[in-house]
């Protein structure tokens, strides 16, 4: 299965539909399911000092090392100022979840469904593959 790593609380506002776009300063081909990963990575001070960000998530317990949904990447986007503009006046919420950036990429997810029983895994860099021990 591909997967692809966030740090919190980004994962989880995946898991939970508020976050729809994943934004990167690369660009990928692939389109098709994929897997997030929630990182073990701590959250740093900065994001926890965002109480516009926090706050979407602090209801919702956060998950570390673990895979907790899946969705599938339909879309990679050249961010234009257009772009940019528009998603922050329309879609505030999605804009505060990510960094939109001009030359950046918004990689679309859509169908999102969270595991029910998430999986423990180290993460990777980049659009990394999870082998199943019992696969």
């Amino acid at each position: 299965m591909k997967v692809l790593s966030l740090t919190e609380p980004y994962a989880t506002l995946v898991k939970e539909k508020i976050k729809t776009i994943e934004t990167r300063s690369w660009k990928t081909e692939y389109r098709g399911e994929l897997y997030i990963h929630a990182s073990a990575t701590k959250i740093p001070k900065k994001w926890l000092a965002n109480r516009e960000l926090m706050q979407l998530v602090e209801k919702t317990p956060l998950h570390f090392g673990t895979i907790i949904c899946k969705c599938d990447l339909v879309d990679c986007i050249c961010m234009t100022t257009e772009f940019i503009e528009n998603l922050k006046k329309t879609k505030y919420q999605e804009y505060i979840c990510g960094i939109y950036e001009e030359g950046r990429y918004a990689w679309i997810l859509d169908n999102i469904v969270p595991l029910t029983n998430p999986i423990k895994a180290k993460g990777h860099l980049n659009i990394w593959n999870y082998q199943n021990e019992a696969e």
